[in-house]
C-alpha cells in the first residue's frame, strides 16, 4: 500500500484490529474455521421456556455467562471481549487509552417482563416511570438500576474500559446498525477529526417478548427441526429471518497513522453509504430507490463501478420479501453483473444479529478478503427460480476477491453499505 489519500484527497481509511462473537463461538479464528466449513450457530433454545413460541430456535450466545436480569448485560460483556480481540490485534493494548472516539451499535434498550417484575418489586408498581428508577437507583440494593436501563450505558461501560476520547456515541438504525458505527467512523477519520476510531456493535437481546414480538410481524422462520436448517437465504422454500446474538469490533485508522507507528493494515474501508426512506415501521418503499440508491451512493464514495465488486456479502435475511427485494435491487444497480458476481449471506449460519449485522459481516468480508475465500450460503437446497444470483451455495468457494459490498438493509428502510477492499483504490 503506497497512497496515503484516496482518489478524492481524503485520507484512506483502513482497518488494523477486529473481534468477533456470534452463535459459532468467540473469536476471528473460531468463528471464520466454522464458517467456512459450512457449520450452524443456530439451535433450539435452552435458556427460556420455549412453549407455545412458534419459533423456537435462535442464534444464542450461551457460552458468556451475565445476569439474566440484566437488559444490557449480555451486550455489555460482548462489545468488551470483542474490542480487547480488536485492540490486542492491533496493538494498541486493552489497557491502553484509545485515541479516538467510539462509535457503537447498540439494541434499543427495552424492559422486557423479567426485569420488569424485578423493577415492580423495587418501586411497589408494575407500571413504573423514569422517576421511579431514579428514585431506586440513589444507592442500595437497587442502585445498579439506573445504569442498567440506560440506552448509553454500554457505550459508557466501554469508554471507561477503554479510554476512548470525546462523547461516546451510541446509535441505533435498526438492521443497519453495525455497518453505520462504522460509516460514522471513517467519516470522522475523513474529516480529520481523529486518526483512530473504535467502532463497535452489539447485540444480546433473544428474549420471549423479542421472538414474539418479531413473530407478530410474520417475520420469523418457524422451520423449527431441525433448527439447522431454518434460515434458508434465496430459497424458495425460505419463511423468514431467525434471531440471533453477537458482537464485532474494528479498529479503524488513517492510513498514514497506522503505517505511523508500524501497524498491520488488514483492509480499507473504500467507500460507504447510506439512504433512509420512511414509507413504513417494517417494509421497504416498494420501488426499492432508497435501497438501489444506498448502493449506487456507496460506489460513488469509493470511486468505483459495479464491475470492480468481485463479491457481494448480501444481507440474506431469508424472509419471502427482503431477498426478492434485495435481488431486485442489487439487479438494478448491476445490470448483467447480477448473475456473475458471487453472493452469499452468513445469516444462514450465524442467523441475523440484528444490531450487530453490519459489523459482524464486515469483519466476514474483511476475512474473505484476506484468504481468497467465499463463505457458503448453507441450507441452498432449493433455489428460488426468481433470484439469479450467483449464490455460493452450500460449499466454501475459493476466488480471488480484491473488493466487497456489504449490505445492511434494515426494517423501516434505514439501509446502508460497506466497500471492503485489499488495497487503496
Amino acid at each position: 500500500m503506497t497512497a496515503p489519500r484516496d482518489k478524492f484527497g481524503r485520507p484512506v481509511v483502513v482497518v488494523t484490529g477486529m473481534g468477533i462473537m456470534t452463535s459459532l463461538g468467540a473469536g476471528k479464528a473460531d468463528n471464520w474455521a466454522k464458517l467456512v466449513a459450512g457449520e450452524s450457530g443456530i439451535r433450539t433454545i435452552t435458556r427460556f421456556p420455549v412453549d407455545g413460541l412458534k419459533t423456537t430456535m435462535a442464534g444464542t450466545v450461551d457460552f458468556v455467562s451475565v445476569d439474566p436480569f440484566s437488559s444490557t448485560g449480555l451486550s455489555e460483556r460482548m462489545a468488551e471481549m470483542v474490542t480487547q480481540e480488536a485492540l490486542e490485534q492491533a496493538g494498541i493494548g486493552a489497557n491502553a487509552d484509545f485515541p479516538g472516539p467510539l462509535f457503537l451499535a447498540v439494541a434499543p434498550v427495552e424492559v422486557e417482563w423479567p426485569q420488569r417484575r424485578e423493577l415492580g418489586r423495587a418501586v411497589g408498581k408494575l407500571d413504573f416511570t423514569y422517576d421511579d428508577l431514579l428514585r431506586i437507583s440513589g444507592g442500595g440494593k437497587y442502585s445498579a438500576y439506573h445504569h442498567r436501563f440506560m440506552f448509553g450505558s454500554v457505550a459508557a461501560h466501554l469508554a471507561e474500559t477503554f479510554g476512548t476520547k470525546g462523547s461516546p456515541i451510541s446509535l441505533s438504525t435498526a438492521c443497519a446498525s453495525g455497518a453505520t458505527s462504522i460509516q460514522l467512523g471513517v467519516e470522522a477519520i475523513r474529516r480529520g477529526e481523529t486518526d483512530a476510531a473504535l467502532c463497535v456493535a452489539t447485540d444480546g437481546t433473544v428474549n420471549p417478548e423479542a421472538l414474539v414480538r418479531f413473530s407478530l410481524l410474520s417475520a420469523l422462520s418457524t422451520q423449527n427441526d431441525p433448527p439447522q436448517a431454518a434460515s434458508r437465504p434465496f430459497s424458495k422454500n425460505r419463511d423468514g429471518f431467525v434471531m440471533a446474538e453477537g458482537a464485532g469490533a474494528l479498529v479503524l485508522e488513517s492510513y498514514e497513522a497506522a503505517t505511523a507507528r508500524g501497524a498491520k493494515i488488514l483492509g480499507v474501508i473504500a467507500g460507504c453509504g447510506e439512504l433512509t426512506d420512511s414509507f413504513h415501521r417494517t417494509r421497504s418503499s416498494p420501488d426499492g430507490k432508497p435501497i438501489i440508491g444506498c448502493m449506487n451512493k456507496t460506489l460513488a464514495d469509493a470511486g468505483m463501478t459495479p464491475d470492480q465488486i468481485d463479491h457481494i456479502n448480501a444481507h440474506g435475511t431469508a424472509t419471502p420479501e427482503n431477498d426478492k427485494m434485495e435481488y431486485n435491487t442489487t439487479s438494478a444497480v448491476f445490470g448483467d453483473l447480477v448473475s456473475k458476481i458471487p453472493v452469499t449471506s452468513n445469516k444462514s449460519m450465524v442467523g441475523h444479529t440484528i444490531s450487530a449485522a453490519g459489523a459482524v459481516e464486515a469483519i466476514f468480508s474483511l476475512l474473505t478478503l484476506e484468504h481468497q475465500r467465499i463463505p457458503p450460503t448453507i441450507n441452498y437446497e432449493t433455489p428460488d427460480p426468481t433470484i439469479l444470483f450467483d449464490v455460493v451455495g452450500n460449499k466454501a468457494r475459493d476466488a480471488r476477491v480484491t473488493a466487497v459490498m456489504s449490505n445492511s438493509f434494515g426494517f423501516g428502510g434505514q439501509n446502508a453499505s460497506l466497500i471492503l477492499t485489499r488495497e487503496p483504490a
